[in-house]
């Protein structure tokens, strides 16, 4: 019976998957039923779809860049800047805060203020190895970034269209105050195609505060010599869109790559 249950889950798997890969299915709404999907059922290639969730998520963002006009993104990014320096700061600082008046340990609520200040469970993994944390601190700290981000992906469109907020104030708004990649991405997807380009570079500059942010945990954990995980991606999300904006690609093959 448990063998049947697995191949029954695999099956539903793959057909979702397939689902995701139509126009029909929108990135909230893909989001969505992979949560459902593993909070129900459970997933039957756990460890690929580790693997596989961090790649794809990486190669979207650098396909995304190939739809950006890079002047706007430098715009988008300098007026974000602010906010987000302001927030990751007031969020780290505030976060270890209240953790010690709750009363949790020091690891776990370092490990949900670094998730919450920059981008969930990359900055958790970036910071996990340095902090010393064991699996049991990883996992509460991810569920705990992993609810906040799947209540935001719904909640933040809907009350973006009641504020009456513009595309590229929802885009920092986004970028800001969600904290996973892919929530930000589905929820300036939903929301319009100008809020998703301000939102992805917004988000993509808050992310590089890992580095920083490892920094700062070594120090904070006194661990020396342990290796600081740099988001290369992004790296490759600005060279697209260099290309894009410089070598004239035609618009209907970067117009492709984005919708893929």
């Amino acid at each position: 019976m448990n063998i049947k249950l697995k191949k029954l889950n695999a099956v539903v798997y793959l057909i979702l998957a397939f689902l995701c890969l139509t126009p029909f299915v929108t990135a909230p709404l893909a989001l969505f039923l992979g949560l459902v999907f593993a909070l129900t059922l459970g997933t039957p290639f756990p460890s690929f779809n580790k693997q596989a969730s961090k790649y794809l998520l990486q190669i979207s963002v650098v396909g995304l860049g190939f739809g950006m006009n890079l002047q706007d993104a430098l715009k988008a990014g300098a007026d974000g800047i602010i906010f987000t320096l302001f927030s990751v700061v007031s969020v780290m600082f505030f976060g270890l805060l209240i953790g010690k008046w709750l009363g949790i340990a020091k690891v776990p609520t370092y490990l949900i203020a670094s998730g919450t200040a920059i981008c969930g469970g990359s900055a958790i993994a970036a910071v996990v190895p340095i902090a010393k944390a064991n699996e049991s601190e990883m996992s509460v700290s991810l569920a705990t970034v992993f609810v906040l981000n799947a209540v935001a992906l719904f909640l933040f469109p809907l009350l973006g269209h009641w504020f009456g907020l513009t595309q590229h104030q929802f885009g920092l708004w986004a970028a800001t105050a969600i904290h996973d990649t892919s929530s930000v991405v589905g929820a300036g997807a939903s929301f319009g195609e100008e809020a998703l380009k301000v939102a992805t570079t917004v988000k993509l500059a808050r992310a590089l505060w890992i580095i920083p942010l490892s920094v700062f945990t070594s120090i904070y954990f006194k661990s020396k010599g342990d290796k600081i995980a740099i988001p290369w991606f992004i790296l490759f999300f600005i060279i697209a869109m260099i290309l894009n904006n410089y070598l004239h690609l035609p618009k209907s093959f970067t117009h492709d790559i984005v919708s893929v």
